[in-house]
């Protein structure tokens, strides 16, 4: 255990990916190691806090402690991840959420970082929530492919991203996706910490001015491969966090009518795609 002081401490997971953090609900609630936590998310690029057990307040004064807290979808504080549309209105955009994907790729500033604690599970061996680095798998390739990689740009699209689960939209599905608009996004993104990551997705469309798959299907592959990800096991008071601007998530199957319930807080980011 990577220990910094006698009220906290952080576990690996995997030698790329994950930490798990050692704390009581009041000690991280006080914000007094906020930076170390911070610190901890930009290297690992995935928390775990088992069992914390947060209410919505709380998971809402945690994340506030970490940085510049952002309400969510449709102005809420806290957002339900839920496919049961009497519980989430949103939840048709959820069914993208079974791919790989990072959040925010529209915006000017996509989010630093998300909050996940888990408040009603799905049936065992379902719903688990995967994580893949893409500063580590950025990482890992060697100096040719990085020099090919310099320059690329990416369209990425909501309406892309949509017909990994509905193939055959109506044209009612398709005009809503299309009107969300698209953008240009570099393949690497150079941060402002000197750090790269690749910019993937189910959102990514295709590269300018080659084949629209061949190349993102092999980065993908590299970067979700089990060297570089993490698959959580809910358990209920969970609390995961992750750094949006370098990992991809997305969730396992399960039933989707099982109740499953996650909720979900942001942080604002505070840079933007170069």
């Amino acid at each position: 255990m990577a220990t910094v002081a006698a009220d906290i401490g952080f576990t690996p997971i995997k030698p790329n990916i994950g930490s798990i953090v050692h704390a009581d609900k009041q000690v991280l609630l006080g914000g007094h190691h906020a930076a170390e936590i911070y610190d901890m998310l930009e290297q690992r690029g995935v928390l775990v806090f088992p069992k914390v057990g947060f209410t919505d307040a709380e998971h809402i004064a945690f994340t506030a402690t970490l940085g510049r807290f952002t309400p969510d979808i449709g102005g809420k504080d806290v957002y339900p991840i839920s496919v049961d549309k009497a519980v989430n209105p949103t939840a048709d955009y959820l069914k993208g959420a079974f791919f790989w994907h990072f959040d925010g790729y529209m915006s000017p500033m996509p989010i630093s970082a998300s909050l996940l604690s888990s408040k009603v599970l799905s049936p065992p061996g379902t719903g688990n929530t995967e994580f893949a680095n893409t500063y580590a798998a950025y990482e890992a390739l060697s100096p040719e492919d990085k020099a090919r990689l310099a320059g690329l740009r990416v369209v990425h699209t909501m309406a892309h991203s949509q017909l990994s689960h509905t193939p055959e939209p109506t044209q009612a599905q398709w005009d809503e996706w299309r009107a969300l608009g698209r953008k240009e996004l570099p393949l690497v993104w150079t941060h402002q910490s000197g750090r790269r990551s690749l910019v993937l997705g189910n959102a990514a469309a295709g590269i300018l001015g080659m084949d629209p798959a061949d190349l993102l299907v092999r980065l993908r592959n590299l970067a979700t491969s089990p060297e570089f990800t993490y698959s959580h096991t809910w358990q209920v008071g969970d609390l995961v966090m992750w750094d949006n601007t370098g990992t991809l998530h997305r969730a396992t199957a399960y039933p989707l009518d099982c109740g499953r319930l996650l909720h979900r807080t942001k942080l604002e980011g505070d840079e933007p795609i170069i």
